[in-house]
């Protein structure tokens, strides 16, 4: 259990979101909420009841009925936070609810900071700060991959796989402290082969995290994907096509699209922000068509994967061209000829046979072999990688502090190949366990806990 300075008085928030709706949930958590809520509350004596019962009742101040709630009892320890904790559902009037709170907090109690609840269970011992953090990926998961990752780190199976490397790390580092104790007679407690032979596990291990924070990221924060392409390659039809609405204008006359478009569309449990350019040509007149080309570029270039979509019709040498520029510059790319059912069978051959990647043949139009096209896109960016139970990386923090300790292992491990003294060989050691701690929230500081919750919702 942490402990922190000014965390013993009772909180208050509203616990849905704002707004008119059917009910509204305010929460109260801390030693005074049973005392606060029971004042309000005559119809029953709430400090008495058990705890997880539910109870109907008027609401009232200074003789005047607030409104007709339902109180939920969660007592210490066995609630969320760790503290007593009440619930009252009243109705979702925002003027009900902004009467209600405002009496409580007039009873005793204070606002509550954004994710103050959660940070009150991890100070409670009631979850691990990656447990804690996965609560709010868990409320922002959009997906169901960003919602399978949040779960499995809130299920404690990311914690579960710190906590092994941890103890192991730690049994050594005991043996070599006992070394030091016993230094004047020359002992050896921790084998070093058995400890080399750990290190060499437990940096598989950590590469294995590390490697999941790509794939992580894109179930996180999604996909950017650029459609480019020349002028009525298609590339509005195919953004309609992708997103089975006219979401932009379609038309024979080149140079239509003169800026972005983006839109979302979840394919397979991902989401891809699809990206409308305007058409690639060399040579334009038109100034505002010119800005929307320099535009297309930045857009390909910052994108985590380019369409490129080429007429069928066009010389196989123009796209050869592309692939290859996109190539040199890093960008990760497939090839999309489009206008199959207005081109003919040995073209389409050329095609397949002489370009370096194997081109994906649609037709935008009439949405033919679209669907190969979105699950090769998927494919594409999870990289043979399959999104089951396995853990995932998904927090920016979790990826850092994990690469801090691949090279604080890789240190120990030339440490014991160099003959290091014990003490030194410990003292990395120690730096592995700092950082390792760190995800897990059992090292950690005010600070840095204020900067993860105040990104949390109030009410959470």
């Amino acid at each position: 259990m942490h402990q922190l300075s000014g965390w013993d008085d009772t909180i208050v928030a509203l616990a849905t979101p704002p707004g008119v709706g059917a009910i509204g949930v305010i929460r109260i958590s801390g030693k005074q909420a049973l005392p606060i809520v029971d004042a309000m509350f005559p119809s029953k004596d709430l400090v008495s009841q058990s705890t997880h019962t539910v109870h109907v009742g008027l609401l009232h101040v200074d003789n005047k009925v607030l409104d007709e709630v339902v109180v939920t009892l969660f007592k210490s320890p066995r609630s969320y936070t760790g503290e007593d904790v009440v619930e009252i559902s009243c109705h979702g009037s925002p003027f009900v609810q902004r009467q209600i709170v405002d009496t409580i907090v007039r009873f005793g109690a204070r606002l509550a900071r954004p994710g103050e609840f959660t940070q009150r269970a991890f100070l409670k011992g009631k979850l691990d700060l990656t447990q804690a953090e996965a609560v709010a990926d868990l409320i922002a998961s959009g997906t169901e991959a960003a919602q399978r990752a949040a779960l499995q780190g809130l299920r404690g199976g990311f914690s579960a796989e710190l906590k092994q490397l941890r103890e192991q790390l730690i049994q050594f580092s005991s043996l070599l402290e006992l070394e030091l104790d016993f230094s004047q007679e020359d002992v050896t407690f921790a084998d070093r082969t058995q400890l080399k032979e750990l290190l060499n596990r437990l940096a598989t291990t950590t590469q294995a995290l590390l490697s999941s924070f790509k794939l992580g990221n894109v179930i996180k924060n999604g996909v950017s994907v650029a459609i480019v392409g020349k002028p009525n390659a298609g590339k509005s039809t195919l953004l309609n096509s992708l997103l089975n609405e006219n979401r932009a204008i379609v038309s024979e006359i080149a140079g239509t699209t003169r800026d972005t478009i983006e839109e979302v569309i979840n394919i397979e449990g991902i989401l891809f922000r699809l990206i409308d350019t305007a058409g690639l040509r060399a040579n334009t007149v038109d100034q505002i068509e010119q800005v929307g080309i320099e535009r297309s570029y930045e857009k390909m270039r910052a994108a985590d994967l380019v369409l490129y979509l080429f007429d069928v019709a066009d010389p196989v040498k123009e796209v050869k061209q592309w692939a290859k520029g996109a190539a040199e510059q890093g960008l990760r790319f497939l090839l999309v000829g489009n206008k199959i059912d207005l081109a003919s069978v040995p073209l389409l051959d050329q095609h397949s046979s002489q370009l370096p990647v194997v081109p994906l043949l649609i037709a935008a139009k009439d949405k033919t072999n679209v669907d190969a096209l979105q699950k090769a896109m998927v494919q594409e960016v999870l990289s043979g990688q399959l999104l089951h139970e396995n853990i995932v990386v998904t927090n920016e923090r979790h990826y850092q502090a994990l690469l801090q300790v691949a090279l604080a292992l890789a240190d120990t491990k030339k440490g014991i190949e160099e003959g290091l003294a014990s003490d030194l060989v410990a003292l990395e050691i120690r730096r592995c366990l700092q950082y390792l701690g760190e995800i897990t929230g059992e090292i950690t500081n005010e600070e840095q806990l204020d900067f993860i919750f105040s990104k949390f919702c109030i009410g959470k």
